[in-house]
This record gives C-alpha cells, sequence and structure tokens, in this order.
C-alpha cells in the first residue's frame, strides 16, 4: 500500500504498481522557492480547485514552467485545511474518471502552502498579507462560488456584514472585505500590479468580482479608511486587473465507490470527510476527463505559461463569446432539461437518462436543433463539437455521480439564461422565426407540471429548492391530473408573465400558448409526461 505521505521520488516504483503518476519535481524546493518567491495565490480549497487548479500547477511544475508552488487560502471551512490539507503535506490524489470506464491517477503535490483564511485566524490572515505585499505575486484565482463575492441579499440590498465592512478594515467579516484588505497591503507595500482571476462557473465572473471589491474600496474612501489613491490604484487595469474567465469541469463530491476502487489499487488515504460545516471532501478528488478553462490574457505582473497546460488564453469579447455558447446553448439547457424531465420520469443519474432513447433525443433536438442556430460562435471552441463531446463522452460517463436533482435547483433562476437568451436570438434575428421553437417551450411546459411535485406515476416528490418555489407552487396548487378539462390559461400566465423568470414577451412571441398546449397534454393521467415527450419527438423531432 502506498500513501501520501510517503516520499514518493524514493518509492516511486511503488506508486507506479497502483498506477499512480508522481511529481518529477522534489516538494521540498518548491515550498522553499514559494516562501521567497510567492507567485500564484488561490482562493477556495474545494474539489474544484485540487481537480483543476492545482493539475494545472503541477503540469507547469512538472515541464519547469513554474518554480513556485501554489498558496492556497481556504475561506469557508477551517477542517478543510486542519484535517485534509496539512495532514497530508497538501498532497491529494486526483483521479480522473474517463468514459470508457478507466481512471488515470495522479499524486499532486503543487501546493507549497495552506492557510484558513479568516480575520479571526491571525496566522494565516498575517501570512496571507505578507505574501500579498511581495512584489513577485502574480495572480489571485478564485473558486468561492457565486455567493462567496456577494455582499447584497436577496432583496439587492447590502447584507449587515458588508455594511460593516465598509464601515472599518481592521478585521473583515465577508471575502470581499478581506481580499479588499490584502489589496490594500499590497497597495501600501508599493502599489505592485497583480490580477485578480475569478474563475467561479458564472458569467462575467471578473466584472462581479470588481465591482464588489470597489463597493467596499469606495466605502472605506468615503469614510475616510484609506486615501482616493488606493481606489485609483484598484481601477487602473495596468496596476490591478480583474480578468473574466470560463470554467467548465464536472468535478463532484469525492465517490466511495472511487475510494474502495482506489484501495483495491493499493492506495491508503481514502476516508472522506463530511465536516461540521458540512463539505464533503477527501485525500483524493475525481473529476471527469473533459474540461476547459478560458482566461482573459490580462496579467499586469506577468503569468505563468498557462496556455502550456492547456489554458486558453484570449480577449474578454471570445471568453464571453464561450461562457454564453456554454451557459445559454451548448451545455446548461441540456442539463436542465434534463434536471426536469429526469425527476418527473423518477430517474436519479444523467448517465442513466442520456441511455434512454427519448430523453437523448430531447437534448438533441434541443441542443442542435434550437440553440445551436443562433449561437455566437467563440472560434476557440467549436459549439458543434461541443455538444458532441457533452453527448457522447461527459453524459454518458457513469463513473460521474450527477443527478438531475441537483441540477434541478433554482430553476426559476437559471430560465432567463438557459431559455432566455435562445428564445431573444429568435426574436431578434429576422433569419429565424421565434415559432420555430418546439423543444423550448415543452422543457418550460414540463418545468410548469415539475412544481405540482407528482411525478409521471403520479407519486409525489420533493421539487428541488428554488427561491421562488413556494410563490410559483400555489398557482399549480389545484391542478388536477385526471384528464380534466381545466383552464390552464388561467393557471400558467402568472408564471409566463413573470418578467424576472421570462424576460421575453412569452404570449406576444406565441410560445406561451404552446407552452400552455403541452403542459395540459402533460396533465392526462398517468404517463401523460412521457407520451407528450414522445409525440413531440415523433411530430418535430429530427434524427441528429
Amino acid at each position: 500500500m502506498v500513501k501520501l505521505l510517503d516520499d514518493y521520488l524514493i518509492k516511486g516504483e511503488e506508486f507506479k504498481k497502483a498506477k499512480i503518476k508522481i511529481p518529477n519535481f522534489n516538494q521540498d524546493k518548491v515550498i522553499e522557492s514559494t516562501a521567497d518567491n510567492p507567485v500564484w495565490v488561490h482562493f477556495g480549497g474545494g474539489n474544484l480547485f485540487r481537480c483543476f487548479h492545482a493539475v494545472v500547477a503541477q503540469d507547469l511544475l512538472n515541464q519547469g514552467e513554474l518554480n513556485s508552488g501554489l498558496i492556497v487560502a481556504e475561506t469557508y471551512d477551517d477542517e478543510v485545511i486542519d484535517k485534509i490539507y496539512r495532514a497530508y503535506n497538501n498532497r491529494f490524489l486526483s483521479v480522473t474518471m474517463k468514459s470508457d470506464g478507466t481512471f488515470d491517477k495522479e499524486l499532486i503535490a503543487s501546493v507549497a502552502e495552506s492557510f484558513y483564511f479568516n480575520a479571526e485566524n491571525t496566522e494565516g490572515w498575517a501570512h496571507l498579507t505578507k505574501v500579498f505585499e511581495n512584489p513577485s505575486l502574480q495572480l489571485t484565482t478564485f473558486s468561492i462560488t457565486e455567493k462567496g463575492y456577494s455582499l447584497r441579499d436577496s432583496k439587492d440590498q447590502l447584507t449587515p456584514l458588508a455594511l460593516e465592512d465598509m464601515q472599518g478594515r481592521s478585521k473583515p467579516k465577508t471575502n470581499m472585505g478581506a481580499v479588499t484588505y490584502l489589496l490594500y497591503a499590497r497597495f501600501k507595500a508599493g502599489k505592485f500590479p497583480i490580477a485578480m482571476v475569478s474563475t467561479d462557473n458564472f458569467s462575467e465572473n471578473g466584472l462581479k468580482l470588481q465591482e464588489a471589491i470597489l463597493t467596499i474600496a469606495k466605502a472605506w474612501v468615503e469614510n475616510e479608511i484609506v486615501e482616493q489613491d488606493f481606489y485609483d490604484y484598484l481601477i487602473n487595469p495596468k496596476k490591478v486587473s480583474f480578468p473574466w474567465s470560463m470554467i467548465d469541469r464536472i468535478t463532484p463530491n469525492p465517490s466511495e465507490k472511487v475510494a474502495k476502487l482506489l484501495t483495491a489499487d493499493g492506495f491508503e488515504d481514502t476516508e472522506i470527510l463530511h465536516s461540521q460545516k458540512h463539505t464533503n471532501i477527501a485525500p483524493f478528488g475525481n473529476t471527469e476527463e473533459v474540461h476547459y478553462l478560458v482566461i482573459e490574457d490580462a496579467f499586469p505582473n506577468g503569468r505563468p505559461a498557462l496556455e502550456k497546460s492547456g489554458v486558453i488564453l484570449t480577449d474578454r469579447e471570445t471568453v464571453n463569446d464561450a461562457d454564453q455558447m456554454k451557459v445559454t446553448a451548448c451545455l446548461n439547457p441540456l442539463h436542465t432539461a434534463l434536471a426536469i424531465f429526469g425527476s418527473l420520469l423518477d430517474y436519479h443519474s444523467i448517465w442513466e437518462e442520456v441511455a434512454n432513447p427519448d430523453l437523448l433525443a430531447l437534448i438533441k433536438n434541443l441542443g442542435y436543433g434550437e440553440a445551436l442556430p443562433v449561437v455566437k460562435n467563440p472560434k476557440i471552441i467549436n459549439p458543434k463539437d461541443f455538444i458532441d463531446q457533452l453527448l457522447t463522452k461527459r453524459l454518458p460517463n457513469k463513473n460521474i455521480p450527477d443527478t438531475p436533482q441537483r441540477i434541478a435547483a433554482d430553476t426559476s433562476q437559471k430560465i432567463p439564461v438557459r431559455y432566455g437568451v435562445t428564445i431573444g436570438h429568435y426574436i431578434a434575428n429576422p433569419r429565424f422565426s421565434v415559432k420555430e421553437l418546439e423543444f423550448i417551450p415543452l422543457v418550460i411546459a414540463a418545468w410548469c407540471r415539475y412544481l405540482i411535485g407528482i411525478n409521471d406515476e403520479l407519486e409525489s416528490f420533493s421539487p428541488s429548492p428554488d427561491p421562488l418555489l413556494e410563490e410559483l407552487q400555489a398557482f399549480v396548487a389545484d391542478v388536477k391530473l385526471d384528464g380534466s378539462q381545466q383552464e390552464i390559461h388561467e393557471i400558467l400566465k402568472p408564471i409566463l408573465s413573470n418578467h424576472q423568470i421570462f424576460p421575453n414577451e412569452m404570449y406576444q412571441t406565441g410560445l406561451a400558448q404552446k407552452i400552455e398546449n403541452y403542459f395540459e397534454q402533460m396533465l392526462q393521467g398517468k404517463g401523460a409526461v412521457l407520451n407528450t415527450l414522445q409525440n413531440v419527438l415523433k411530430e418535430h423531432g429530427k434524427n441528429y
């Protein structure tokens, strides 16, 4: 058996027998170099970082393109640092689960230092401040989820913690207040340049990071806590940049199944941590083979040769085009369609869904038939190839334990982007007619049917969390599923007229009438959802 704390340079043959690739660099030397000349800090020590960013850094270290390791600042859960990072000398095992059922395993040793970053933790706070004062630091990346950037509540009001941070800078409580504190330390040390790179999975992520930091900094200037010159430093792209990015890699929580397979292969460290803050993390991380990271090439203090590890560097417009391709056309709308129909048809894994020919035909017609013709080609990634790869390698991968129930969360918040953008393209482009759309209205009708909380076998289920769930369910509370006559228009009009969910005029375009028709077909008793899907495929579907 081999374990993470073994000297991989001495026990190379034993790791080879366990089919684990090892680093070709000396971790101790990397740690020394990082202490003197830090280059890259990452906020958020979760599974995506470990299976993506840390692997990119390891690849560059192996190539000799990077001499310094990563410094991880975990902002949420101190147990992650104490029990997962430091307990294993900041090493972990990256497991790539390939679509053919095989695994690639690599011991990752690219993390040189790890800290719980919170004003109450004086060790991490002081060390990160010192790192930010070092002119050698080139970039900071983030994977802290979208809510990690937020200073406002659901009513668009500044939160009490944000307001508290804006009144003083000594012990910030929000992530953004803490990061602004570090940038002020860098400013005071010599106005050194730096790139602040959000790599979280949402559109215009760099803009959100920039706006949050500037909100805090502006308040500090107005409250005479810091000088105006600091704000000017932050808004000067030659000093501080906020590149946009597009990231795509399905990285689920560590799998018990993977843990058992690793043990069978002779790897010892497989115990999964379920922390008090409900973080699921382990000495290993499991992820899919296919991945994309596209970053706006705006690094005022230079950068590692990220392109030598498969990262695509380009301009902001192209990053945004790649993101829009993924979010509005080639991935997310297909995911949501599977989530809605999967929940109604009682599926509990995505790979099982795409093994169903009707559901596969649904997302093919949605992707190739309706979204692809109107999406802008970002050139760096071919949209058709992206969907091809999604349908043949990614979604059918049995090793990715993703569920329709997970993806169905917050659907009311996702519809404007995942379907509204494509609908908008059909309205705006005279070469197309919005009346051609059949599968987007079908998915929206299925979502309205989903809100009832009764599946196609007429059994109750719990819809996934959604901030508008209670409000929306009230509109469909009295809907009958026995095929009896009902005022469908009156039932659905409050939902389809909600401009928060449907920014396009659904009734003016004629789509609402189509949605109402499909919804009514789905109320005709047991099996009506599947029958409606099959009928629409038969009448309007194409073979792709």
